[in-house]
């Protein structure tokens, strides 16, 4: 009978060791989701990228760049429907290697902003992609650093009417924001700031 118990002890011991191998969603440890946000040419990528190696972790691209530079034409509202779907993956897929935090250089915020300037409304594909993804922080980046031209970006006039809009789907978001300006080294401090008040 004691070699019997010794027995199922040690089959419990390897079946307990086993299921340590399978880590569910539920066990991982929680993960919070920086996103940079703003107008076009505000510093995003580039503040992306610095905090990513500030904080050890990695970051999200945005996806509209590489699948707009292999389009060939002009873009389409339901390329818009596309490019959320790779947005998604792309941020789901780099939260299995990110160390605490992950930092999406924008979201799907940016998306709909755009479709509704270009195409005057945006696909419930889209709207309810946004209702399904959830944020911890927005650092909106402000407009007050020189345009730099690029074939993507469009409205060199209108940053100021870009930048009220962003500000308020991040205010209607519900999700904490701070907003991001003044020079390179400022705009650092006050990054690391609020990411470190959610950590």
């Amino acid at each position: 009978m004691p070699a019997f118990n010794a027995l199922l002890a040690y089959k419990w011991l390897i079946w307990q060791k086993s299921k340590s191998m399978f880590i569910s969603k539920e066990t991982l440890p929680e993960i919070k989701k920086v996103c940079v946000i703003g107008p076009e040419c505000t510093g995003k990528s580039e503040l992306s990228v610095f905090l990513a190696n500030h904080y050890k972790t990695c970051w999200v691209p945005e996806y509209a760049r590489a699948y707009l530079d292999k389009l060939g034409r002009p873009y389409q509202d339901h390329d818009l429907i596309k490019i959320s779907h790779g947005q998604a993956r792309l941020e789901d897929e780099w939260l299995n290697d990110a160390n605490k935090i992950i930092i999406c250089d924008t979201n799907l915020l940016t998306i709909k902003i755009w479709s509704e300037h270009k195409f005057s409304s945006c696909s419930e594909e889209i709207l309810q992609l946004i209702k399904a993804r959830t944020y911890d922080l927005y650092l909106l980046c402000y407009i007050d650093v020189p345009w730099v031209q690029d074939p993507q970006r469009e409205h060199p006039d209108k940053r100021e009417h870009f930048w009220q809009i962003y500000k308020n789907e991040v205010i209607n978001s519900g999700v904490p924001y701070v907003e991001i300006g003044g020079d390179w080294n400022t705009r650092q401090a006050k990054a690391i700031e609020a990411i470190d008040g959610i950590i």
